[in-house]
């Protein structure tokens, strides 16, 4: 069944992709040094992770303001209240950790007494180490990987379900289509 429905602004499909790009970018980057030993090429993939996802959090961060500012995106989908509670569910998951993953691995980077850059501009200067705050952020960081990869998954699935089994406009709307 195709629901028509009004379309999203060009902003928000902007920010959906460019976060969600951002953040699968910066995820990978992460999953590929995470089993490496140390080097200058972790070392490497390592600033590269952190710059970009500094800018992951600004992204986030400029998606949530506008979010708010435009409201509540209406679904096309007709929806049992199982399916609706799980898909808020998995779009406020990945919300939140656009979020929170940055914030997590720059608080283990400054509370590790390591500066914080972006593509080597200095933000914060290295300073004194604080182990359980480097502790209780390397924990979120770290364990949440296994989450978000179901989240996505999740999130993936959804949109495929969507566009193949209901027909309903979703995906064509979140590629920018009416």
């Amino acid at each position: 069944m195709v629901i028509m429905s009004k379309s999203l602004s060009k902003k928000t499909v902007v920010f959906h992709w460019l976060t969600g790009i951002l953040f699968l970018v910066v995820f990978v980057i992460g999953l590929q040094f995470e089993g490496m030993p140390r080097g200058p090429e972790k070392g490497e993939l390592m600033g590269l992770h952190k710059s970009l996802g500094l800018i992951v959090l600004v992204v986030a961060l400029s998606r949530l303001v506008w979010r708010f500012k435009e409201g509540a995106i209406e679904s096309v989908a007709v929806l049992t209240r199982a399916q609706e509670i799980a898909a808020k569910s998995v779009h406020h998951f990945l919300l939140l950790v656009t979020l929170a993953m940055p914030i997590s691995g720059a608080v283990m980077s400054v509370a590790g007494g390591r500066a914080l850059d972006v593509f080597g501009f200095e933000l914060i200067a290295a300073g004194e180490k604080t182990e359980w705050l480097q502790s209780a952020a390397s924990f979120v960081h770290v364990n949440s990987v296994n989450l978000i990869m179901v989240a996505l998954a999740l999130h993936v699935l959804g949109a495929l379900k969507h566009q193949f089994v209901d027909k309903d406009g979703t995906l064509s709307r979140m590629l920018g289509r009416s």
